[in-house]
């Protein structure tokens, strides 16, 4: 039995161009780029070569490139390092019920050290309303953080729009791009973010490897303590064969957008077309007109999504229920129920997330177990519930 994984939001494979490169980086140049020799100079060469390949990417300039080991990293920095450089200004945060739990639970923690977080809710389609956003700051905000799309249902954020208002008022302004960069088109300077978060395994990278955008002028605070790396914002010696691997990984994705959005879109609603052709009590969760291309959320009504998964996985075919970071966790998903959706039908949510090694026939195949399966432990449920 051939398996078929479609949870590319959880994490991607390395493709073989980026293995190639990372293969390369640990052979050939294994200095440490803080070296004064030889050695030490070939990898600072690498190093600033790859970031200026990634910071092309998304329309940023190399110094304005902060390698990270990933999306929590550059989420962690971005906020804090934020918060605290401009504490002496406000003490005032403004972020979205829906964001990643790096970025909520970061707010959190900062909520406990004495700063003030407002979380803007979002609509039944997981949109945020700028004005919302622009209607929540005041004199003593210091940092806006929405995230660019959603990682559960895929929605694409109006992180433009809101860019423009935090700009106008003086305020510093973050988003999360771990799921959108490679798979929507991303230039920093189109959103006017001031921080912007990257990572690598999201698109055919390695793990363990990101970065964080930091616009010239924008004042953040380091949270480690060493070495002068980084511009001093991430200490310690830099994982160069990780980030050349993670520089081809984003050049690769980029490239291929026009390409693999459409292919990626057209799996995406075949999929969802067949699941509400075969399957009677279905919701496709989030906005259709403002997606991503390869994530579509489904629940289905009278099931558990565990349950679902399990069964699913037997079969060879790999989904997810939402956020693989609260894998395990028995509490419905944050990001369905700030959408308003019933507890019992956020349980029962499905996250499908195609990649560019994904076919039709695979497709296909999970509409032919898919049904069968839904029809079972339905009757299942219902049997339980009469006992």
């Amino acid at each position: 039995m051939d398996r078929i994984y479609l949870d590319h939001a959880a994490t991607t494979p390395m493709r073989s161009e980026v293995q190639q490169a990372l293969a390369e980086a640990v052979a050939r140049t294994f200095g440490n780029a803080s070296s004064v020799h030889s050695f030490g100079q070939e990898a600072k060469k690498l190093l600033e070569e790859s970031r200026e390949r990634a910071a092309l990417r998304i329309g940023a300039a190399p110094d304005e490139l902060v390698f990270t080991s990933g999306g929590t990293e550059s989420d962690n920095l971005a906020i804090r390092g934020a918060a605290y450089a401009l504490r002496d200004k406000g003490n005032h945060i403004v972020t979205t019920t829906i964001e990643h739990h790096a970025v909520l639970n970061c707010c959190k923690a900062l909520e406990d050290e004495g700063f003030e977080v407002s979380y803007i809710p979002v609509d039944a389609e997981c949109l945020v309303d700028p004005e919302a956003v622009a209607g929540a700051m005041r004199p003593e905000t210091i940092l806006v953080s929405v995230m660019m799309a959603n990682n559960e249902t895929g929605t694409v954020e109006p992180i433009a729009e809101i860019g423009d208002m935090a700009r106008k008022a003086g305020v510093a302004f973050h988003t999360d791009a771990v799921q959108a960069v490679g798979k929507i088109p991303v230039d920093v300077e189109e959103l006017g973010v001031d921080l912007l978060s990257v990572s690598g395994h999201k698109i055919y990278g390695p793990k363990g490897v990101g970065a964080l955008y930091v616009r010239r002028g924008t004042p953040l605070r380091q949270l480690v303590y060493g070495g002068h790396h980084e511009r001093s914002l991430r200490p310690g010696t830099e994982n160069v064969a990780g980030i050349a691997a993670f520089a081809k990984a984003i050049e690769l994705a980029v490239e291929e957008l026009p390409e693999a959005d459409a292919n990626l879109r057209r799996l995406k609603e075949t999929l969802a077309a067949g699941i509400i052709e075969k399957i009677p009590a279905v919701r496709r969760n989030g906005s259709r007109e403002c997606s991503l291309p390869h994530i579509l959320n489904t629940s289905f009504e009278g099931v558990e999504g565990e349950s679902l998964l399990l069964n699913l996985d037997l079969m060879g075919i790999a989904v997810s229920t939402g956020s693989v970071c609260t894998s395990g966790a028995t509490d419905p998903s944050h990001v369905l129920l700030a959408m308003c959706l019933a507890s019992q039908l956020a349980q029962s949510s499905m996250r499908f997330s195609f990649g560019r090694d994904n076919t039709t026939a695979q497709v296909e195949r999970l509409l032919e177990v898919l049904p069968e399966i839904v029809a079972r432990l339905r009757e299942l449920s219902a049997i339980k519930m009469n006992n």
